[in-house]
């Protein structure tokens, strides 16, 4: 056996302690067999032992397992004798368990057909639950009916509970005493509070439970919460007044609109004394321990309900769901459904809860010993096992699933000590009880000799060793103690000057009996070797990857070093693509040293700043996505590529600093990626859903293009123009206003202007009466 020796490596010095080092260890009880100064190698791995000549005299016993019980699982419940009823198979096993064998057997179970149905009905009558009670009074016969249709041996019964008739409770004033509704304007009359009340017991006669329920009035209480717990606890254990039959399936639903009180509550009220669990009904079928003991805890109730296979059916409102979900986290098969404010879908719910129940499969364990070991694998359904799961659900009536269960005893106890323990489907009243006892002795002990020839008629000779009496010594108790002189001191040094037996044993009968240390084994005719005293590496004597002998590490194969630490196998520096290290380092101790500036990874195979990675990528990319290029063979991609996470986008976004952007011509075409090197050491590549493809523009195109630039410039140039004429006709004008406004002259005196009148001077000469005139005619 390669690697460390656990069994050799124990200190074993009796077969017993030897068979508790490991469950591969066996004992050599052969007389004449290995050193005589050493019993450790008489505790060896049964192969190791059979090498070494000590075959048909070897101590190996092995976990054991025998069915005492198995009678067939039954088809249907009803038609049949009730007690005959097998849901699970075997019924009866007995182990026989070597500490850390571990052995394991297969369980059986079934959800019969027309099994039996014990449906006991425990509602709230608290005044809030008023208009419910009003609905429910023909509730028997409808659901008798409805049951009838999955079993034809259907029984129903009925109680009701308010809440603890003490303050602050309930109201315990005088005036409150007949009639706690007093001066309640809503609803002036009830009757008085209560805690529970066992009003019918389980029959198949549903008139019955109709009759009860009409009889019935809600009361008032005072606080919020409710007293349920208590008549959940006493409807589970009364089982006599009840009714429930030990061949039926158990149902308890359980109907209130508001929360439960729950232990310790009590103490509001002055009760300190826990609840005990037991049966309180008095004559009047009423809990007559109310005022006495405080409220159940959860664990109370799961531990009675499991006990009477009761399955418990939370029916409560919408607004208190969530609440009494969490109890059925605590309190193993319960359900919880949702209940109208009304109560008119209680058939419904109940139908829906009882399939709910059929449908499922848990295994519990009862009185299951500390120093035993359980784990379970469930075959469901499905076909297909899940380890550490003991339930399974989906299933129909009549399914058979199935468990494996392995045993393991993780120690021995004290001598003729046997356990049991009981295996139980939750809710169901059939079982599996599990006998164990526990193989701890060695045979070859009930055939110890004592004063044996063999030990020097000084002790007791067991498998293969002598154990000596009081005051001897030796592997034949030949000496006794301090029978050893000066000049027997020589035997026990190395060399002359040394001390004795190294420092690390005492000197007896001419020979060393070395200390027992903490660390390991000190052994040698010297006591000069040990197992701990090697070099380590990261604490680990010869790094795990060889074993210390004497001081000095002998490494297995395939390590080197003082330390064993270096691996001379090359096979993890390969990358993917053959290289070692990739070429980009070299391989040290089985590991890659990457030289390339840039690379990491265990192979130095990722280097995002190196040339040629994009090519690498890019077949990774070809063969996963399009099943092409060089690693096409999906063989050689899965291997090359099983670091690649590769996600196709429709548009590639490059904002990332980190990522680097890659591309390659695909047929006249560019595909793209980039690609980020992950800190688990994975890739992550982000390619195009399509390669980015240019096609050639038509002619029209580029007619219509020409026409287009043409038609630009020219509005362009147009532009230009008109920019430039307006410019230069605005300054033109600037300037005739500027010369305007320096003109400083009349309008008369202007030089242009001209009077629209002409005036000529003729010059003439008339006579007018004898006169001479001389002028002008205008």
């Amino acid at each position: 056996v390669e690697g460390l020796n656990l069994c050799t490596s124990g200190s074993a010095t009796s077969c017993e302690e030897c068979l508790l080092i490991h469950p591969k260890c066996a004992w050599c009880s052969k007389e004449e067999f290995g050193s005589t100064k050493s019993i450790t190698s008489r505790c060896d791995f049964l192969q190791n032992l059979i090498a070494n000549g000590c075959a048909g005299a070897i101590e190996n016993p092995s976990s054991s397992i025998s069915v005492v019980k198995n009678v067939p699982l039954s088809s249907k419940g009803s038609g049949q004798t009730h007690l005959d009823v097998t849901q699970i198979t075997p019924q009866k096993v007995a182990l026989n368990l070597r500490p850390g064998d571990r052995t394991s057997f297969r369980v059986q179970v079934r959800q019969v057909e027309d099994y039996p149905v014990d449906l006991y009905y425990l509602m709230d009558l608290s005044l809030s639950m008023n208009d419910d009670l009003d609905n429910i009074r023909n509730l028997g016969t409808k659901l008798a009916e409805e049951m009838r249709k999955l079993t034809s041996n259907f029984r129903l019964g009925f109680g009701s509970f308010v809440d603890k008739n003490i303050s602050p409770f309930s109201y315990t004033a005088p005036r409150y005493q007949n009639n706690p509704c007093i001066g309640y304007k809503l609803f002036p009359s009830c009757v008085p509070s209560f805690g529970f009340r066992h009003l019918l017991s389980l029959t198949d006669k549903v008139d019955r439970f109709n009759e009860e329920v009409q009889k019935q009035k809600v009361s008032r209480n005072r606080d919020a919460p409710e007293g349920g717990f208590d008549a959940i606890l006493q409807a589970a254990v009364c089982k006599e007044k009840i009714g429930w039959r030990k061949e039926a399936s158990h149902l308890l639903v359980f109907t209130t609109d508001d929360v439960p009180h729950i232990a310790l509550d009590g103490k509001l009220g002055g009760l300190v004394q826990p609840h005990d669990g037991q049966c309180h009904l008095n004559e009047a079928n009423e809990y007559g321990a109310s005022s006495q003991l405080d409220y159940p805890s959860l664990a109370l109730l799961g531990e009675k309900l499991a006990e009477n296979n009761i399955h418990l059916i939370f029916a409560v409102t919408k607004s208190h769901y969530v609440l009494y979900k969490n109890f059925t986290a605590l309190i193993p098969g319960t359900t919880v459904e949702i209940l109208h404010k009304d109560s008119k879908n209680i058939i419904e719910l109940i139908v829906k809860a009882y399939n709910s129940i059929r449908s499922k499969v848990e295994l519990t364990v009862w009185d299951s010993p500390e120093d035993i070991g359980l784990t379970f694998t469930a075959t469901c359904q499905d076909g297909l096992s899940y380890p550490g799961l003991r339930k399974c659900g989906d299933l129909k009536i009549g399914d058979t699933v199935s468990f494996e269960v392995a045993v393991e005893a993780r120690s021995c106890p004290t001598e003729d000590t046997s356990h049991a323990f009981t295996i139980k489907p939750a809710g169901f009243r059939d079982t599996l009880e599990v006998a164990v006892t526990y193989d701890c002795l060695c045979g070859c002990t009930g055939r110890a000799a004592p004063a044996s020839g063999k030990c020097s008629g000084n002790g007791t000779y067991a498998c293969g060793l002598c154990e000596c009496d009081a005051g001897y010594l030796g592997a034949r108790c030949e000496c006794e103690e301090g029978a050893s002189g000066d000049m027997h001191h020589a035997m026990c040094r190395e060399a002359e000057g040394k001390p004795l037996c190294s420092g690390r044993g005492e000197c007896s009968c001419n020979q060393c009996l070395c200390y027992e240390s903490e660390f390991g084994n000190i052994y040698g005719p010297f006591c000069e070797c040990d197992d701990f005293s090697c070099a380590r590496y990261k604490g680990i004597l010869c790094s795990g990857h060889g074993e210390c002998h004497c001081g000095e590490c002998k490494c297995h194969a395939g390590y080197i070093g003082d330390n064993c630490n270096c691996s001379t196998e090359t096979d993890g520096c390969v990358s993917s693509d053959g290289q070692m290290c990739s070429g980009r380092g070299t391989c040290v101790c089985g590991k890659c040293q990457c030289t390339e500036p840039g690379a990491f990874g265990e192979t130095c195979e990722k280097c995002p700043t190196c040339p040629g990675v994009c090519s690498t990528k890019r077949d990774c990319i070809e063969c996963k996505l399009f099943n092409s290029g060089r690693l096409a063979d999906n063989q050689t991609c899965q291997k090359h590529c099983k670091d690649e996470i590769i996600t196709t986008v429709d548009v590639l976004e490059t904002d990332d600093p980190n990522a680097i952007l890659c591309a390659y011509p695909v047929n006249n075409c560019v595909m793209k990626f980039t690609y980020l090197e992950l800190a688990s050491g994975k890739s992550n590549l982000t390619v195009l859903k399509e390669p980015a493809c240019s096609s050639a523009p038509s002619a029209v195109t580029i007619v219509l293009a020409v026409i287009g630039s043409v038609v630009l410039i020219g509005i362009i140039l147009l532009g230009l123009w008109k920019l430039l004429v307006t410019i230069h006709d605005r300054r033109e004008f600037d300037r005739f206003q500027s010369e305007r406004s320096r003109a400083r002259y009349e309008m008369a005196s202007n030089p242009l202007y001209r009077k629209p009148i002409s005036t000529h001077n003729v010059e003439f000469t008339f006579n007018k009466l004898n006169k001479s005139y001389n002028g002008t005619v205008d």
